[in-house]
């Protein structure tokens, strides 16, 4: 089998790993799906995307696992052992060689790398860091790269990966040990996924970050499959908060659950893809704005309400009836009324020091969504005329 045609098995269900995805945020209008490839019949041949870096950076990252062979039975997963599919598998150095040929011929300006697990997490991590290696001491790729931690592997290994890639990150699939057990019983929450999350701020506090890629440390982001295990909504952003403050995660990613054939939970219902979007935005009030779990608007046994943004919600109880003096309001509280974001915020900010906001033209020309803001505000001492947004 040649290199594409592998290269085209192991990327083709990468669209379950949103790594660096826009997801839950803005996207520009004219980013494209996939760049082309070799030829036409090959655009479709690899899953390459436009991925948001760190920095905000939008670079073509190559999503692709090392190999599809996997010794775990993860009960929603494509990879899962027994499933009876072809699977295919690189060598270090034959995956760093592909890679350079895609970066050369401007396909792919950057990796997502992870892999099935294949003679145990730390053999398959080791595998991992030696792609990285080839690519960063061999080929002298200066790029990106996201490497992923597999289950299992050592704290020497994690030191390791975070000296070589820009950001890593564990999957910790469920929000808890009680609802990991139903998607995949074989893996241990605390103790093989939380634990390199912990692991990791241990080494960026104790170890000088000069020793890190590029003379810093990597920024480490999760995932959850949202909806198979039967979680809440609080569960998941419980455990985001907790990861927001103890390890310093980037982000969360959220993936809805589809069920997929021949796996124990081909016959589960796939998950609504607006409660997926609905959690990403909770979870950046959580990390940007400023609110805390119990300001989130949770109804019905800890669910957020999938007909309203949670900061819309969270407004009409607390901000319909007091709105928010535009021309007084600190940075958090500009920060919670709908329609203002954090460059919004630190707009108003800075034009109150020059003169006061008088209407929702002076807002508009910052920035500012005025009219979903309007109910919320007051303009020195007075409610605005608005046209209320049918959606």
């Amino acid at each position: 089998m040649d290199s594409f045609a592998r290269l085209q098995m192991l990327t083709s269900q990468m669209e379950l790993e949103p790594a660096e995805e826009n997801r839950g945020e803005r996207r520009p209008a004219d980013a494209e799906a996939r760049p082309a490839c070799f030829t036409p019949k090959q655009r479709d041949a690899v899953f390459v995307h436009p991925a948001q870096l760190p920095n905000g950076q939008t670079i073509k990252l190559l999503k692709t696992l090392l190999t599809s062979a996997c010794e775990r039975d993860c009960f929603y997963c494509p990879f899962r052992a027994g499933r009876d599919f072809r699977r295919a598998t690189f060598k270090p150095d034959e995956f760093a060689n592909v890679f350079m040929e895609l970066n050369r011929r401007g396909i792919a300006e950057g990796t997502f790398l992870s892999s099935g697990i294949a003679g145990g997490g730390i053999r398959t991590q080791d595998k991992l860091i030696d792609t990285a290696e080839i690519l960063r001491n061999k080929l002298g790729f200066r790029g990106y790269i996201h490497l992923k931690i597999m289950p299992g592997a050592e704290k020497a290994q994690v030191e390791r990966a975070m000296q070589l890639a820009d950001r890593v990150s564990v999957n910790l699939e469920a929000p808890n040990t009680e609802r990991l057990s139903r998607l995949a019983p074989h893996k241990q929450f605390l103790d093989e996924l939380l634990q390199p999350l912990k692991w990791v701020e241990e080494i960026r506090k104790s170890v000088p970050s000069y020793k890190g890629w590029n003379g810093r440390w990597p920024s480490t982001t999760t995932q959850f499959v949202v909806g198979g295990a039967d979680e809440s909504d609080l569960e998941l952003l419980t455990t985001t908060a907790w990861l927001n403050k103890n390890v310093r995660l980037k982000r969360a990613y959220f993936s809805a659950f589809s069920p997929i054939s021949d796996t124990p939970l081909e016959n589960k219902a796939p998950t609504d893809p607006l409660r997926e979007h609905r959690l990403y935005q909770a979870s950046f009030l959580l990390r940007d704005y400023g609110f805390d779990l119990e300001d989130l608007p949770f109804v019905d046994h800890g669910f957020l309400p999938l007909r309203a943004d949670p900061k819309q919600a969270w407004a009409q109880i607390h901000l319909k009836e007091k709105p928010v003096e535009i021309n007084r309001a600190d940075r958090i509280e500009l920060l919670r009324i709908p329609g203002i974001g954090i460059k919004g915020a630190e707009a108003i900010l800075r034009a109150r020091r020059i003169s006061k906001l008088n209407d929702l033209t002076s807002l508009k020309k910052l920035g500012i969504i005025a009219e979903r803001a309007a109910p919320y505000i007051l303009m020195n001492g007075k409610r605005t005329d608005y046209q209320p947004l049918l959606f």
